[in-house]
């Protein structure tokens, strides 16, 4: 099952569009679903949809949420429907497997205020006499996540020749592989121009990719997962709400839209395929509807 198993894995990675976090992910969901099968004596090739079904039920009973159930129900129809078409098992039985739909929540976000906390603090450290090539790499990643609405799985993806210094743009390649152009703001760029010049040359000796612009401690590049940590105990430090690197983002596009923004240009510096995923962003600025009402209605 192991081979299966990685084969699968192997198969994700070819396709257009998957992401690592996405393979991991999957690949540890039926690594779970494998050990499922195992205590029942079963396995995953001689699956059926009644042992999908206790699986699932078995992952509420541990107090699963629905976005984690809908994903793993996505990842054990991925896999069966490549492993019938892989000839591994003669019929699919997730083809009829149903998730549950998880919840549209409002995405969690800084206000203007509090971003300026994390990122002031940020800058400070790596400033400080104490301060280190991994806080100025640090400083530079928040503010380039901030001011162009990046993923962090984007963001560590980035080479040096992505950014452009002169015309302060950055070219990102997001989703299913879509390549986009966004802005950078004047902190975020002082910020890279530091890393550039003071924090990543420290990281260049045991660099094994010289292109990419954020390295980790071993010389590849940066792990998403270690860049969550590390804005963790920044936010701790900062004295601002629990976040991760995602919620700048989330900020990012609400500030944008409370600025006066129109969501077709946040949608573009977000790189959303669809209209409706940006329109999320509109929950969180009521002052900016009340000011629409009052200038625009004839009986405000």
């Amino acid at each position: 099952m192991e081979k299966v198993i990685d084969d699968f894995v192997q198969h994700l990675a070819l396709r257009r569009g998957v992401s690592q976090h996405t393979q991991r992910a999957y690949a540890a969901d039926i690594k779970s679903l494998q050990g499922f099968l195992e205590r029942e004596d079963k396995t995953l090739l001689d699956t059926s949809l009644v042992d999908l079904r206790d699986w699932l039920a078995n992952c509420v009973e541990k107090g699963m949420q629905p976005a984690t159930l809908a994903r793993k129900g996505a990842a054990a129809r991925t896999f069966f429907e490549w492993a019938e078409k892989t000839e591994h098992i003669s019929s699919n039985p997730a083809s009829r497997l149903l998730t549950p739909k998880p919840k549209n929540k409002l995405p969690k976000v800084l206000n203007q205020d509090q971003v300026s906390s994390l990122l002031n603090a940020a800058q400070t450290r790596a400033h400080s006499e104490e301060g280190s090539a991994a806080d100025l790499r640090l400083w530079a990643i928040c503010e380039l996540i901030y001011s162009s609405g990046l993923r962090i799985s984007e963001a560590v993806a980035l080479d040096v020749s992505d950014v452009d210094f002169i015309q302060a743009l950055v070219r990102v390649v997001g989703k299913g592989q879509k390549e986009r152009v966004v802005p950078m703001g004047k902190p975020a760029l002082l910020a890279l121009q530091e890393w550039l010049t003071r924090g990543r040359p420290e990281f260049l000796q045991k660099a094994q990719e010289p292109r990419a612009l954020f390295y980790g401690q071993r010389g590849g590049r940066w792990n998403d997962r270690d860049v969550r940590d590390k804005v963790h105990r920044l936010a701790q430090h900062a004295g601002v709400p629990d976040i991760a690197p995602h919620a700048l983002r989330h900020s990012a596009a609400t500030h944008l839209l409370a600025g006066g923004s129109d969501l077709r240009s946040v949608q573009e510096i977000l790189g959303h395929s669809s209209l409706s995923t940006t329109q999320r962003y509109t929950h969180v600025t009521p002052e900016r509807l009340k000011s629409a009402y009052y200038i625009a209605h004839p009986r405000a």
